[in-house]
């Protein structure tokens, strides 16, 4: 059975003379046997999930039930073993042998493409990702991946990952850096932020940048100090066309890569995956994959605001809509860079010294607030959902000038059920998390920076400021629903130890990156699950184990809500089950 505490319900025939009552009953009852033969068939084959703890996270508290059925791809059943066993005969029992089963993990923000992209490029990540500890480790990769894959001269060698924050020399490498080892390949890494990168001198050369190129607007090319020359880091749209051209480069391999991502997603309970930022080439690409039939998991993408007024032209785009497992959700518009990067846009100045910056240092916005409240009274004008990049209160403010501008302009409530989703808004004071709540607006959270980055925020911003990182704890008092997401490539794909983070909030150094804005492991969950259902508008299909919607399911080898806080990063999928079928399964478990 469930396991849940209900009221008592009026019954309707309370007052009803006795015949007159007991013929109604009989009517009514006749009525509920037939709908209980044509939609619950005492012989239904399928899957019954049983002897686990099953919980259906349909409610703010946890409710278990003891078995779930499904049925071509679909939840048939959610309630007793005795009434599944009863109801449903013929179904395939699946003991869980005390594992836990949840409905399916939903990412609400990633990035498949990149994801599948980095497998064509050298993985320059920190512990605990990678190996790399000092700017030697990022040469020495460098020059490996050269000779292991007998890469001629003349061709572009693409890297990923690197953090200045966490080398050695607390410092980006610089193009003399990577010249000493492939003087001859153009070579473009990308910051682990994905908000900035370093080229070497041919890579420079090959985009055109010099000591007479000007910064461009919102993007910053630095220089050696005291000279114009280009030290190889690019910043926010400085960065843009190596990019730009990385994606030209990589896009080819989509194809051959394509499966391995899908594993990957679904080997870390994901069912429904997405991709951040996607290209009308791209989103041609995953519909052609999806019509192919060779889609094991669900992807959502974001179609790239520079795109928006021709995607809203072109009919054959539908919105919010799926097609064999694929849709384009809304747009997705970037108006800040990266918080460890320093180019998140601020109120208040950073604490240390920010390259290419020397007087009030707070960080830019990559767009300017005329750009950002056109974007929003095209996309709100013809009802796109829209997704904007925000990591520093200032740019929040650009936000929600933006949102207020477009409702006026276009005479629409300041509330109406649009469901703006401010991605990381990592670092929104909590006025400005009450007019999300006040106009429809949620939050998509980051936690995982409180581990990656929780120590380097505190000396960058102070503690009053880092400390209220994503904060999911006073989101959720004012009846917000957040969610909390990777971004992968900037940290991995990991549902479990985006738990973790939420929960626990500790730093690589041990520092609990404010205490106040834990959460519990159930309310983790739902950032996930129903949360993240919600955001997605996909609340009456996916996000609880229900009656009606898909059969969804990831199964854990421990259950998040009974083991000590700081162990849930070990639990481990078991496997994950996308629509009644495994996609993924541990081996030897």
């Amino acid at each position: 059975m469930i396991k849940r505490i209900t009221k008592q319900k009026h019954t309707p025939f309370k007052n009803q003379p006795n015949m007159k009552r007991i013929l109604t009953l009989l009517f009514v009852t006749s009525i509920l046997l037939g709908c209980k033969n044509t939609d619950k068939s005492v012989n239904q084959t399928g899957q019954l999930f049983f002897n686990g703890d099953i919980i259906t996270m349909e409610s703010e508290n946890a409710i278990y039930a003891e078995a779930v059925v499904e049925n071509n791809g679909k939840i048939i059943f959610v309630g007793s073993k005795k009434e599944a066993e009863s109801q449903f005969s013929k179904a395939k029992k699946i003991d869980l042998q005390g594992k836990t089963l949840l409905p399916g993990f939903i990412d609400t923000h990633s990035h498949f493409g990149m994801v599948s992209n980095t497998m064509g490029q050298v993985d320059l990540n920190p512990e605990p990702v990678g190996t790399v500890k000092n700017i030697d480790d990022i040469l020495t990769l460098l020059k490996k991946c050269k000779e292991e894959n007998n890469i001629a001269d003349g061709e572009w060698i693409f890297g990923w990952g690197y953090d200045d924050g966490q080398l050695v020399e607390n410092s980006h490498p610089t193009r003399k850096d990577i010249d000493k080892v492939l003087p001859n390949n153009p070579v473009y890494l990308q910051h682990t932020s994905g908000h900035m990168g370093v080229a070497n001198t041919l890579g420079l050369a090959e985009l055109k940048v010099s000591s007479e190129s000007k910064n461009p607007d919102g993007g910053t090319i630095v220089r050696f100090k005291n000279t114009q020359d280009p030290t190889g880091l690019v910043q926010e749209t400085a960065m843009y066309p190596f990019v730009r051209l990385m994606m030209e480069k990589l896009d080819s391999k989509q194809a051959k890569f394509f499966d391995t991502t899908q594993d990957y997603y679904a080997s870390n309970g994901i069912t429904t995956a997405q991709d951040g930022m996607t290209s009308r080439e791209s989103i041609k690409f995953f519909q052609t994959q999806a019509d192919a039939g060779k889609f094991k998991i669900d992807l959502v993408a974001l179609a790239g605001y520079s795109e928006l007024e021709n995607n809203l032209k072109d009919t054959s785009l539908v919105f919010k809509t799926y097609k064999n497992g694929f849709k384009v959700q809304g747009t997705k518009i970037v108006a800040d860079g990266s918080p460890q990067g320093k180019t998140a846009f601020f109120s208040k100045p950073f604490l240390t010294e920010v390259p290419g910056c020397h007087h009030d240092c707070r960080g830019l916005p990559s767009l300017t607030q005329e750009a950002i409240n056109n974007l929003f009274v095209i996309g709100y004008e013809k009802d796109n959902q829209l997704f904007i990049h925000c990591n520093g209160d200032a740019t929040v403010d650009m936000i929600i000038e933006a949102h207020e501008n477009a409702c006026k302009i276009l005479d629409q409530p300041l509330n109406k059920d649009r469901r703006t989703i401010i991605i990381h808004a990592q670092f929104a004071r909590p006025e400005q998390l009450e007019t999300f709540k006040k106009y429809n607006m949620e939050p998509s959270f980051f936690t995982n920076h409180a581990f990656f980055w929780g120590d380097i925020h505190v000396k960058n911003l102070g503690k009053e400021r880092a400390y209220f990182l994503s904060p999911m704890a006073s989101a959720i008092k004012l009846g917000l629903k957040p969610t909390n997401h990777s971004d992968a490539t900037v940290t991995p794909i990991d549902p479990i130890f985006t738990i973790w983070t939420a929960v626990n909030r500790v730093s690589r150094s041990g520092e609990i990156i404010g205490e106040a804005e834990r959460i519990s492991p159930y309310q983790a969950i739902q950032a996930i699950t129903t949360n993240a259902a919600y955001e997605l508008f996909d609340e009456d299909l996916k996000g609880t184990l229900s009656e009606g919607k898909l059969a969804d399911f990831v199964i854990l080898d421990k259950n998040p809500l009974k083991v000590a806080a700081m162990d849930i990063k070990n639990i481990k999928v078991v496997e994950t089950i996308k629509e009644g079928k495994t996609v993924y399964k541990k081996v030897n478990f």
